[in-house]
């Protein structure tokens, strides 16, 4: 009886295993979204700048156009066969600024069969239109998306920015615990699941509170709370899996110990560390540095940090190899602080700047806000001329 009753136990224990695996992998749906402002509710959201023509693009049917001279842009997304969808601005009156917009929601490569969307707000130099709906041809069945458009108009100069209007959000599991998750399409052509060694080619992802600003690149890996999970993301975004990272190999970056906060993103994901004797350790693969920071507080208690980030070129990049211990001794102090002196009649015009000895951007803040600029105390050789000057931010 005793014999039975421990088999009995050990079976149950391995179907717990077995189903509490398939319960961290299975999906976990999500809430689309739409607003014309997203930006606004979600934070930092990229744009697609495509070029701005008045050359009327070959093979696609057209609308009859009220105004003079319509423009035409071409978003390029993967989510149809022929990798993007036409663009057209017009105007209501013939010379007037151009407050309207057709786009191929269907995917026809045809504007003929749309209709107009009018814009919603215009200013003096920028005209907004949006939510506006396209639709996806899907396996299974059409998949909806929105973009929010933008014509800066300014002096003859016109640029078209495309941003999206949707994303995905709801509640998800995450080791027995209900967490918030929302999924951003970073880089504007449709789909949630991009990763990328470069930032702005990686879409975004936070797991977290509902107002968390915690955001990551969508990769191969999340931290949540101090452990690390492998994520499958739907192309469409619609729904993620998460199960607990295992067998990763990791490698260690050494840092000078002063850097209290080092970052590195790529197609593994985004890993925000705080070293450890000036030791980080990330999983095995190619990275671009994103920031690395350092605090202390001055002898008046109060908090000063130095962030230092946009790596120009290839200087911000690494690969980190199987238990290797790689060195990067070139991050962190002493900054840089160069001063540019330029003639612009009737006077000169000084310009002071920070960089890393990179030549990444360095910000400044005391107390998380920006201290007071710095002073130009100029001075001829006979003290005739001595004055101090303060520099203004922008």
């Amino acid at each position: 009886m005793t014999k039975k009753m421990r088999i009995w136990v050990t079976v149950s224990f391995c179907l717990f295993i077995l189903t509490s695996l398939a319960v961290g992998q299975q999906e976990q749906w999500l809430q689309y979204t739409v607003a014309n402002e997203a930006w606004q509710i979600l934070g930092d959201m990229g744009a697609a700048t495509p070029r701005l023509s008045s050359d009327k693009p070959q093979g696609v049917e057209l609308p009859e156009f009220k105004g003079n001279e319509p423009l035409f842009a071409r978003w390029n997304t993967p989510m149809i066969g022929s990798g993007g969808l036409w663009i057209a601005l017009d105007r209501t009156k013939k010379d007037g600024r151009y407050d309207s917009v057709y786009v191929d929601s269907d995917a026809d490569n045809s504007l003929a069969d749309e209709s107009a969307y009018q814009m919603y707000r215009q200013e003096q130099r920028e005209t907004d239109f949006g939510p506006i709906k396209v639709v996806f041809p899907g396996e299974d069945g059409p998949i909806t998306y929105h973009l929010n458009i933008q014509l800066y108009d300014y002096q003859g100069s016109r640029s078209v920015y495309i941003r999206p209007a949707g994303w995905y959000e709801g509640a998800v599991t995450v080791a027995g615990e209900q967490k918030h998750c929302t999924l951003i399409d970073q880089n504007v052509n449709g789909t949630f699941n991009d990763k990328s060694l470069d930032a702005s080619s990686a879409d975004r992802i936070r797991i977290g509170k509902k107002d968390s600003r915690d955001t990551r690149f969508v990769g191969n890996y999340i931290e949540v709370d101090g452990v690390l999970y492998t994520t499958e993301i739907a192309r469409d975004g619609a729904y993620i899996k998460l199960a607990k990272a295992e067998d990763v190999t990791f490698g260690t970056v050494h840092l000078p110990e002063v850097i209290t906060e080092f970052a590195a993103g790529g197609e593994n994901g985004l890993f925000i560390v705080k070293p450890k004797e000036g030791a980080a350790k990330l999983p095995v693969g190619k990275y671009r540095i994103d920031h690395w920071r350092i605090e202390r507080k001055d002898d008046k208690g109060s908090n000063w940090a130095v962030q230092g980030r946009y790596f120009p070129g290839d200087s911000g990049l690494l690969t980190v190899a199987a238990d290797s211990q790689l060195e990067l001794p070139s991050l962190g102090e002493p900054i840089i602080s160069t001063l540019q002196v330029e003639l612009r009649e009737p006077g000169y015009y000084f310009s002071q700047n920070l960089q890393g000895r990179l030549g990444e951007q360095i910000e400044l803040t005391r107390e998380g806000a920006r201290p007071q600029p710095p002073k130009l105390r100029i001075k001829s050789k006979d003290a005739k001329y001595d004055r101090s000057f303060t520099f203004e931010y922008g």
